[in-house]
Parts: C-alpha cells; structure tokens; sequence
C-alpha cells in the first residue's frame, strides 16, 4: 500500500492541513472546494479601503502551525509573519468595570486586583491548574486522534486521568479560584474560543486560560486570511492540485468502502483515501444515498449538538474608538442567563456578549488612515432543521449597536460608512456546517464527555472526518490539528495494511 490516491472534500483549514500532511506523506492529494476561495470559515472581505477577516480572528497555539510547515520541511516563517498581541483582550461590564487579559503577571494581578483583591490572590494557583491541564492534553489530546475515553485511558495513568478533574465542570472549576461575578464571567468566556458552554463543557477545557495566557494571543500579518494563503502556497509547492468552484455532491461507496466522489457537474473523482472537511452529520446525511448513513447522522446527532452559530457584523468607522485594544469583549450583564437561552432554551439571549475585533489596531494595512474595522460577532444558537436567522437580522443588529453605544462607544451609528453582514444561514449556506454552527461540536461533559465524533467512519473503512466536529475539536489551532492527527491515523491504519501484506 504505497502511494494513496487522496480527495479532500472542502479547503477549510481541517482539509488543507491533512492535505499538506498526505502530501508530504507521499500520496497523491486533490482538494475539492465549492466555493471561488478555500480557507472554509476563515475568509475575508474588503471594501471601501476596509479589509475584514470575516471568520477566527484570534490565533492560539501558533506551534500547531509551525509543526504543520515543518512536517513538510518548510519554516513557516518563509509563508506567514505570525506576532503576539497585548492585552490579549480587554473586557467591558455594564458596570463601566474594564479589565485587560494580559500574559505579564504583574500587569495581570494589578488588573484583578482593581477589580477583587481576595481574588487575585488565587491567580497563580488558577494559572498551574489550567497549565497542568494543558500539559496533560499535550501528552494525548494534542498527540493523537482519541474517539473515546478507552483510548485516552491507554495514554494516561490513573493519577493523571483523575488530573483533567473529571468531576467538574468548566464554571465549577472557574468558581474554585474566583468569587466575584466579573471574573468568573471573563474567565469562563474563554470557552467561547471553541463554542461551548461553561455549564456543560468538561473541566478540563480550563486549560483555555493557560493556552490564552501562558502561550499568548497571536495575529498574522496582513490578516488571518494569510494561513489560508501560506496553506495554498505550500501545496501547489508539493503539487497538491486545490480546485475550487468544485461542489461535491456525493460520496460513492461500495462493500463498505468509499470509492470516489461526485462533483455538482456529475465528474466522478476516484479516491483510495476520502478525507471530509465537511462534518460528519451532514456529510453522512447530505452525501451518501446510503439508508445507514443518514441513521448514522441521527444517531451521532443525539450526542454531538452544534455548537453555537453566529450573527457578525463588519463595520468600517470614519473614526477611531481610543478606549479598544485589538480583541474587546463587552460581556452581558447576566452570564447564567446569556447561557441558559443559548445553550439550553435555543433562543437568542436578551442581553448577549458582544466581541469586537479591530485588526487595524495592530496593523495599518486593514483601515484608511484615521479610521478602523470592526468585525463585531455576537454567538446564537445553531439553526434548528428547516429555521432561518433572517427574522432576526435587523433587531438583533439593533441591539448589538444599541449595547455597543450603551457601553462607550458613543456615536457608534453616525460611524459607520462600510456594513456587511453575516447570519448564521450564510454559515450553513456556504460552508455546510450542522445548523450553521462555527466551532462544530460543543463540548458537553453529559452528552459526550468533551470528546468529539471519531475521525475514521465507522461505516466506510477509507472515509475520514477532519475540522471541528472532529478531535481535537473547533478553532484555528485545534482544526489545523485535527488535519494532522487524522493524516497520522490514515498513516498508522495504512501500515497496519502493509504488515498484513
């Protein structure tokens, strides 16, 4: 079993990244995207001057990607300029409360401090916790592709197993360390970087705050798009064709195995290896004409829930607002509340959080002289089956600018000379998430434990699932990763096959 003939249905990061990995593996890879641009939900807009990036705009675990360039022999300086940014975030509270998120210590416990004196004095135990977290993931979240608690089990003693503290969820660790509201409300968001509630996810997602403030906050020079950029760069380097405005319509399968793909305009493209980027539900649902499919997709459906969509407004300002950083995050005033409608009730919250990223701050090159981008997104819940965000649209718009200004950004309306807008149908539409969902898979300790939906189909032997519904899970670092971990699994499973021969 030498060299593989690879398709890889979609060019999202999960995609491009297994890509490059099969590649340098020495298989023979195409890359299938429907859209005119790969690089999925990490994309960008431009207008008037104006340039957005209109998906993750926060990049964590910058190793992820410079092992990825390296596993092909390449410095991934040589594609990308990849910076650090302070404060990582700056926080807002309805109670004129403003706190900066920042990696130096001192600065860090002088925040907290301004804010509850007892509690700062728990930042450091609260920094180990997350950190020995993060350290235990290193050794097998972050190594391997895991399905389930049996195989993380064989990469963990008893003594670190009971080191993810199992028993606990994100807030209840969070509540461990800090008693005032606001500190535990900007703690916990940091779940948000992959989708999921503090209520439900696994304490072990704690390790969010280490990632942010241990590791840092990173940014791309010229804009996250360039990842995407660097990505295709590199394939065409290895020969990889990438063809895009190439809709795939079907998997073919046949004795339990997938054989090829079917293109909108009927092309078949045979393949040894099929590597979906789109998520497994639709995918089994949307994909294949196989009746055990499409129960699959149900079945998985009632264990891995979307994690939440997104409302995203890009605003481009005839001013500048001194009082924001790069990252900003205006938090609701009830954050029990904000969740439970999201996560539990499915309804939009009342009062949600806003984030507010202004690349601009960093990097002159993304507004006119004297003026700024906003790219503002507000998490809602992912799209039942047949529901569309447009009744929502322009209320929720107004009440995400109407909280902006409520908040000190005064004369915010009068400001904005560029709009555009994304709603949750515009996810689904384009990139064929469940419900239109950003991250993939929410974390949920009772519904799935915090794992993911495993990375080889459990129905077709050769079919593969990379990006957010898949393990590690959503976000730049994580679905980068999963391209690799899964490029490693397809590696371990074909050596399996040669010793057989």
């Amino acid at each position: 079993m030498g060299q593989q003939r690879a398709v890889v249905i979609g060019g999202g990061l999960g995609g491009l990244s297994c890509a490059i990995r099969l590649a340098a593996d020495g298989h023979d890879v195409t890359v299938l995207e429907k859209n005119d641009r790969a690089g999925g939900k990490l994309n960008q807009r431009s207008g008037q001057g104006f340039t957005f990036d209109t998906g993750p705009s926060i990049l964590t675990m910058p190793w992820v990607l410079e092992r990825l360039f390296k596993s092909a022999g390449k410095d991934i300086s040589d594609y990308m300029t990849i910076t650090r940014i302070e404060p990582g975030w700056r926080s807002f509270f309805e109670d004129g409360t403003t706190v900066d998120m920042v990696a130096d210590i001192p600065q860090m416990l002088h925040e907290l401090r301004s804010v509850n004196p007892d509690d700062a004095k728990k930042y450091f135990d609260y920094l180990q916790y997350a950190q020995d977290l993060y350290e235990l993931c290193k050794k097998s979240f972050y190594k391997e592709s895991i399905s389930g608690l049996s195989e993380l089990r064989q990469l963990h003693s008893l003594k670190e197993l009971l080191g993810f503290d199992p028993m606990r969820t994100v807030a209840e660790g969070t509540s461990r360390y800090f008693k005032d509201k606001r500190l535990q409300q900007m703690f916990n968001f940091l779940l948000m970087y992959v989708g999921s509630s503090p209520y439900h996810a696994p304490a072990v997602l704690s390790q969010l705050a280490y990632v942010q403030l241990g590791i840092g906050v990173h940014y791309v020079e010229g804009g996250m798009y360039n990842i995407a950029r660097g990505m295709l760069r590199l394939l065409e380097e290895q020969g990889v064709e990438v063809r895009t405005e190439a809709e795939v319509t079907g998997i073919q399968t046949e004795d339990g195995k997938a054989t090829g793909v079917e293109l909108a305009d009927g092309e078949v493209v045979q393949g040894d290896l099929i590597v979906s980027n789109l998520e497994a539900i639709p995918a089994y649902r949307n994909l294949t004409q196989s009746p055990e499919a499409v129960k699959k997709s149900y079945e998985l459906e009632k264990s891995f829930i979307p994690s939440v969509s997104g409302h995203v407004l890009l605003l481009g300002l005839n001013k500048k607002f001194p009082k924001l950083a790069h990252h900003n995050f205006f938090f609701a005033n009830d954050m029990e509340q904000e969740f439970r409608q999201i996560y539990d009730q499915g309804v939009p919250a009342d009062d949600p959080t806003v984030y507010v990223g202004i690349s601009s701050k960093s990097d002159s090159s993304q507004a006119p002289e004297g003026k700024e981008n906003l790219f503002v997104l507000t998490h809602v819940p992912a799209l039942k089956d047949g529901e569309s965000w447009e009744k929502y649209r322009e209320a929720y718009r107004e009440k995400v600018i109407a909280k902006l200004e409520r908040q000190g950004l005064t004369g915010l309306r009068e400001a904005v000379e560029f709009e555009y807008q994304f709603i949750p149908d515009d996810l689904r539409d384009l990139y064929g998430p469940n419900g239109g969902s950003i991250y993939g898979i929410a974390a949920d300790k009772k519904k799935n434990g915090g794992f993911k939906i495993p990375s080889q189909s459990e129905l077709y032997e050769n079919l593969y699932f990379v990006g957010g519904s898949t393990h590690p899970g959503g976000g730049v670092p994580m679905v980068t990763l999963s391209g690799q971990l899964t490029a490693d699994l397809i590696k371990k499973n074909l050596s399996k096959v040669n010793v057989k021969q």
